[in-house]
């Protein structure tokens, strides 16, 4: 019996990941066939939900040339290896494969994820704030911080907004740039005079810049409905070197293995630019050190525009393009701007412009043309509707119902709609948007109409294709848990009941919405989100039982194993270890550095003496060697109420490396 607390094989992998040697776990996510029979990797002594009909459950794994070799018993996997394979004993723990979050701007994020302070997980504004204090005092001139959603006034304790004055006071030097959803963002004075919005500003089309009595700007930046001027204020701000964002992007990219994500569908996004925005993950996919599969559609950037890029990237790319780790999966989520519905709830809901019918059917009959699919934005049913409009009205011309097209998002879709959908090939990818605003969208359309907001249950029964993403970075936190924990609950985060509770989803299913339903979203399906002999190799030792735990618990879950084609990729605990070293956060003042990302609920926080130690409540390890004694663990050994008294149980017999 091989465990990853016990053998010679654990003493030698752990001291080969304190000096740094790589090549046992792999810094990448390649699969090189071998003529070998036998298993490179076991998982045993599991709680394994395989996902495929044919075959459940089991208690072990084995995978070989970054694909599943096969799935069954302790005793049937054993007799698949030799002295060569690596067998883990993950404790009775519960293995899934990897999650797909379908929806999610990682290209994006990953350019700027070590420029931001994520208060994604905090459940006090007074912590939030405090974050934000000690963040600004680290920040050196002329950068700024920038807590850039992933957020809701609903999460904290005092359930409110930051205001301004409390953002000045803490950062009256430093400019600061809070983004709430895509409602709204807060400059403090500093970020006002470094943004130059002075009382002689003009109003920008479709927003407000709130101004005092005298006319000042306050700092506070409104979407009424377009959000536009909060991304363009956004990007006004320093960016990272491109050295800097090679190191940004696989910060992030093991934030999202560290929660249990092998896969990704980035839908796009505003000022992300096709080809210049996306030479750091092109590197990193030709480098191979991708740590999650990406399938990207292309977005357009400019109204009016849209056609005429799409022609541009139908004549130098195809969908499929690239390889199983990195792949062009199509064009959106934007389609045409006058398409665009944003989902602001405090707003009302947005009536497109009559061109919308022409714009969009310009570019569809284009798309469908040239055999390629998409994705589109749309939140309300009425959006919905004048869309399917058009896309029937191809269809009689050009079939599109093998294409493998979807709607983003539908939040007040009908089942009249979603027929249509159904009819004509379609799918709909939904994301927990509702676990931050459902109390925006009570607040307006009422309890009722949210009961059904959007009715991922009913789009299940009817047999369209499904799928759950987080739309990750800025309208949504980017921890796949919390929306899994919405379907189930049938709560916000801040715990309002949004759903009655027949139509909440049984943990199998809202599981399988982030597993086996993402691979027809992406063209995988059968190889993605499944563990079955032939699929990806692509796995996650979940740190709880996610289908016994309390539910309220389901939010907090972790990986403490990620896999990715076969290699190791985010180990934590035990399995620290078999993790590839990652660099430190860059550059030195990065909020990643000491606040990590995703923070954790019920951590022990330590006194005022212990500093930034008290954040660290979910932070990646971001050094370049591990413990001997706490592998990659530095934060649970900060935590650790061991004294130091203790030597034997505290440093370890060979000495602890933590510099915590």
């Amino acid at each position: 019996m091989t465990t990853p607390a016990s053998s010679d094989r654990r003493d030698f992998l752990q001291a080969a990941a304190a000096f740094g040697i790589t090549t046992l776990a792999g810094p990448a996510v390649s699969a090189i066939k071998s003529d070998r029979p036998a298993a490179d990797l076991i998982l045993r002594n599991g709680r394994v939900t395989t996902f495929d009909p044919k075959h459940p459950e089991a208690t072990a794994v084995a995978l070989k040339d970054g694909l599943v070799m096969a799935v069954g018993t302790d005793a049937q996997m054993a007799k698949l290896a030799d002295d060569r394979t690596r067998t883990l004993d993950v404790g009775r723990r519960r293995v899934i494969p990897g999650l797909t979050d379908s929806h999610n701007h990682i290209i994006r994020g990953g350019l700027n994820h070590n420029l931001e302070l994520r208060w994604d997980g905090v459940r006090r504004l007074g912590a939030a704030l405090e974050m934000l204090r000690e963040q600004a005092r680290r920040t050196p001139a002329p950068q700024w911080v920038r807590v850039v959603g992933g957020w809701s006034e609903f999460q904290f304790e005092e359930k409110r907004l930051p205001t301004l004055q409390e953002i000045n006071e803490a950062a009256p030097d430093t400019p600061v740039f809070v983004l709430n959803l895509y409602n709204m963002a807060m400059l403090n004075r500093a970020a006002l005079r470094a943004v130059g919005y002075t009382k002689d500003s003009a109003q920008p089309p479709g927003a407000i810049i709130e101004r005092d009595a005298r006319g000042e700007p306050t700092g506070l930046l409104l979407a009424e409905p377009n959000a536009f001027v909060l991304y363009n204020t956004l990007n006004m701000g320093p960016k990272l070197s491109p050295e800097n964002q090679v190191n940004s992007t696989l910060q992030f990219m093991r934030e999202e293995n560290r929660l249990g994500v092998t896969s990704i569908g980035d839908a796009g996004g505003g000022f992300q630019n096709y080809p210049d925005d996306y030479n750091v993950i092109d590197t990193l996919a030709r480098e191979n050190k991708l740590t999650v599969r990406i399938a990207y559609n292309l977005f357009p950037q400019k109204a009016k525009s849209e056609l005429a890029d799409f022609q541009r990237w139908v004549r130098s790319s195809k969908p499929g393009q690239g390889t199983d780790l990195y792949k062009l999966n199509g064009a959106g989520e934007m389609l045409a701007f006058s398409a665009a519905d944003f989902e602001d709830f405090l707003q009302p809901r947005p009536e497109m412009p009559a061109s919308m019918e022409g714009d969009l059917e310009a570019v569809v009959r284009f798309l469908a043309g040239n055999g390629w699919p998409w994705r589109m934005h749309a939140t309300y049913n009425e959006t919905i509707s004048r869309a399917l409009d058009v896309f029937e009205k191809v269809h009689r011309d050009i079939p599109i119902d093998q294409l493998g097209w979807f709607f983003d998002h539908g939040e007040t879709v009908t089942p009249a709609n979603i027929e249509r959908i159904r009819k004509l090939g379609g799918g709909i990818a939904v994301q927990n948007r509702m676990s931050m605003q459902g109390e925006y969208f009570i607040r307006r359309y009422g309890l009722k109409a949210a009961a059904e907001t959007p009715p991922v249950k009913r789009m299940i029964e009817m047999g369209v294709p499904v799928t759950l993403g987080t739309d990750a970075t800025r309208v949504n936190s980017y921890n796949p848990w919390q929306a899994i924990y919405w379907l189930v609950s049938g709560r916000s985060i801040g715990g309002t009941v949004l759903y009655p509770e027949e139509r909440r989803l049984d943990r199998h299913t809202a599981l399988s919405l982030m597993t086996a339903n993402g691979a027809w979203f992406s063209r995988d399906t059968g190889k993605k989100g499944v563990l079955k002999p032939g699929a990806f190799g692509d796995v996650a030792v979940l740190d709880r039982d996610v289908m016994t735990v309390p539910e309220d618990e389901i939010q907090d879950t972790t990986s403490v194993l990620t896999i990715v084609a076969g290699n190791v990729v985010h180990g934590s605990d035990g399995f620290a270890p078999l993790a590839p070293p990652l660099p430190p956060a860059s550059p030195d003042w990065s909020p990643v550095r000491t606040y990590g990302g995703y923070q954790a609920r019920g951590r022990v926080k330590l006194g005022a003496s212990t500093g930034d130690a008290r954040y660290h409540y979910a932070a990646m390890c971001a050094c370049a060697s591990a413990c001997l004694v706490h592998g990659h663990g530095h934060t649970t050994a900060a935590l650790s109420q061991v004294p130091t008294s203790d030597p034997q149980s505290f440093w370890g017999a060979l000495g602890c490396a933590c510099a915590v």
